[in-house]
């Protein structure tokens, strides 16, 4: 998956690239690269959010999609998004219409326990019911709250009201490692529902979470490698330890955050100086972790 939520000022500098043809240009190299070094791999647009077809026609006429074979969404509709959760097939119409020719997963779909632990159960249930089966892939975000120390990667903060504190509360696990309601949902969902789980660098919770993933008979899971963490000193140990442990899933790999002194502004949301290397950086991890002779992973 090249980047994440492009469309989403938390991820993607609208007032540095306000067109997004610098994102065009970034997406397109990486995608060039990726496919020379394994030409079977899929290339998946980072997940859209908001949902926005007028986003991907935009893309279109950059002439990014004829190098995509996906299209990724993400919806919360219970927490962020101003649409009803029954609308969730409506929403993938509107991009089918716009990318006849792509598959479209949804690799990023929630409901938090923040007002409610029973709202997250029916959240899980009718989720599964509107998605699995209508698109190839859905990815549960997420397996566990984010920690309240780690802080939401967004840049309104709490600016944006309780919408920020949501944020710790879309795991099926709470903080401290106790399962909520909703997890045995989760798990009458399996396999056909996967997790999508971002994991810090040098994560404790790796094996833990590695675990609870087997328990719960997920086989398809989305995580991250930062191009940014690929600056820190023991990046490479922790990036193997981490593609080590998720061998046996079958994963697609988001590749994002620009490192501070690659961007055109000191920020992981900020478009690179030069797109060459952030397509090298996607290079160098599909030649590491899935490399021409492997067809596991899944960029």
């Amino acid at each position: 998956m090249i980047w994440n939520e492009p469309n989403n000022k938390s991820h993607w500098d609208p007032e540095i690239d306000p067109d997004w043809s610098q994102f065009g240009t970034t997406v397109i190299e990486a995608a060039k690269a990726i496919h020379a070094v394994n030409p079977a791999i899929k290339r998946v647009l980072g997940g859209i959010s908001p949902i926005d077809p007028f986003f991907i026609e935009k893309l279109k006429g950059f002439g990014v999609l004829d190098h995509l074979d996906v299209i990724a969404v993400h919806g919360f509709p219970l927490d962020w998004n101003l649409w009803p959760i029954n609308d969730w097939p409506q929403k993938i119409a509107e991009i089918e219409a716009v990318a006849p020719n792509h598959e479209i997963w949804a690799t990023e779909v929630g409901v938090g326990s923040f007002g409610a632990e029973e709202v997250q159960v029916f959240g899980v249930d009718r989720t599964a019911e509107l998605l699995v089966g209508r698109v190839p892939r859905v990815f549960w975000y997420s397996l566990y709250d984010l920690p309240q120390a780690w802080g939401a990667t967004t840049r309104h903060k709490e600016a944006e009201g309780s919408s920020y504190y949501r944020h710790f509360y879309m795991g099926l696990i709470r903080e401290d490692g106790t399962p909520k309601l909703a997890l045995d949902h989760f798990r009458a969902h399996t396999p056909a529902m996967g997790i999508m789980q971002w994991f810090h660098f040098e994560d404790p919770r790796l094996d833990d979470a590695v675990a609870w993933l087997k328990r719960l008979g997920v086989t398809h899971l989305r995580t991250g490698l930062s191009w940014a963490d690929s600056y820190r000193p023991g990046w490479e140990a922790w990036f193997d330890r981490q593609m080590a442990a998720l061998e046996e899933f079958e994963t697609t790999v988001t590749f994002c955050f620009t490192p501070e002194s690659e961007g055109l502004a000191p920020h992981h949301t900020s478009p690179p100086k030069d797109p060459m290397y952030f397509a090298d950086f996607c290079a160098r991890m599909i030649e590491r972790y899935a490399p021409a002779q492997q067809r596991k992973a899944v960029a």
